[in-house]
């Protein structure tokens, strides 16, 4: 019995936590792969995200039917939901896929990680937050997030002598073995921005889901309003039909496989390890994301590895354990949503963060 509740209660999350982390590095560097083969940005944020809310309404319809006593939907909650989805889905994701597409997977992780920091700061910015300046959670807090922000503009603006680079066969058909010219700084810079309202929403989350204590409901009006908000900017990022015309292939692919993980797999993994471990045991594989996508990046999309890239992720990682070490020493201030037992999907494709401002979205980081 002792040995089952160990497997349980301490390998089984870590297993789960590093199987998933390699799942969304594996999801991300096929949506970066379709966009190289013409799958357009906002696309891919347009069907990825109706094709979930799809995945989520069953779910939602259950809970209805199940959860009786649920708080009254008001306008004011309904106009909440509606940020909710500008912010995360609509300004988050559409930027986040933008950013990529001229970028990399690894500069999306290594640019998500910088959600910690970002999010301190904003918090502090609405009183959600106190500087203490004697605290030493505070100075670590702060000490990490000017690491992250240094690593972040390394990263960024240096690239440095080239380490490795694997282009394989420069002639093959096969386009997932090579990558499109980036527009390194362009593609950083715009991932940065969504990464701010990113930020700002889970923020603003946090401070929905104390007000309304229904999750599911939350989750499934953002994601619904953000898809709309989606559809209705599409027109005018994207005017060319043909390129909304998905055939069989690594595009159809990347929406699926994205919405399909993102939905039923990373949510329902990432609200069990919650439970099990708590916020901090789950942001702490975060940096692993940068890891695993600048190896999937060498080795699949023929990305070049340089120098100042590691070097600004070594930074970022830092910096974003420094600010966990900071959180952990304010256990208080950590504001953590209770999880309904009978809630299966919690979250919008690609998103984390259920229960403190601490964390934030790896994959459409996340990315």
């Amino acid at each position: 019995m002792l040995a089952w509740s160990w497997m349980m209660e301490d390998v089984l999350p870590f297993v789960a936590m590093l199987m998933l982390t390699c799942l969304d590095m594996v999801v991300l560097t096929v949506v970066k792969a379709a966009m190289n083969d013409g799958l357009g940005s906002i696309v891919y944020v347009v069907y990825h995200n109706t094709l979930g809310t799809l995945i989520l309404l069953p779910f939602f319809i259950i809970h209805m039917i199940r959860k009786v006593d649920r708080p009254p939907l008001t306008l004011r909650i309904l106009f909440k939901f509606f940020i909710l989805g500008l912010l995360r889905i609509c300004l988050f994701e559409i930027l986040a896929y933008i950013g990529v597409s001229y970028s990399s997977p690894t500069m999306a992780t290594a640019i998500g990680n910088l959600a910690p920091g970002f999010t301190f700061l904003i918090a502090v910015f609405l009183r959600m937050e106190k500087i203490d300046i004697k605290s030493s959670s505070t100075i670590a807090k702060l000490l990490g997030t000017i690491l992250e922000i240094s690593g972040a503009m390394v990263f960024i603006f240096y690239h440095g002598p080239l380490i490795l680079r694997m282009t394989g066969n420069l002639n093959s058909d096969n386009r997932l073995l090579l990558s499109q010219e980036s527009k390194w700084v362009f593609g950083g810079l715009i991932i940065t921005a969504g990464a701010i309202f990113g930020c700002i929403w889970a923020v603003l989350q946090t401070k929905t889901s104390r007000e309304y204590m229904d999750q599911q409901t939350i989750v499934f009006f953002y994601c619904l309003f953000g898809t709309i908000q989606c559809i209705a900017v599409s027109p005018f990022l994207e005017r060319n039909r043909n390129a909304w015309v998905l055939h069989p292939g690594i595009r159809v692919t990347a929406v699926v496989l994205g919405a399909v993980c993102s939905t039923v797999v990373h949510i329902n993994v990432v609200i069990w390890c919650l439970r099990k471990k708590g916020p901090v045991f789950v942001v702490m594989f975060s940096p692993l994301s940068i890891v695993i996508a600048m190896i999937m990046g060498v080795t699949f999309l023929g990305d070049s590895l340089h120098l100042g890239s590691v070097i600004g992720a070594m930074v970022i990682i830092g910096g974003v354990y420094t600010v966990i070490c900071g959180q952990a020493k304010d256990k208080n201030k950590v504001p953590v949503v209770v999880v309904d037992d009978d809630l299966d999907v919690s979250d919008e494709p690609g998103s984390s963060d259920q229960t403190a401002p601490l964390l934030l979205s790896r994959n459409e980081a996340e990315c």
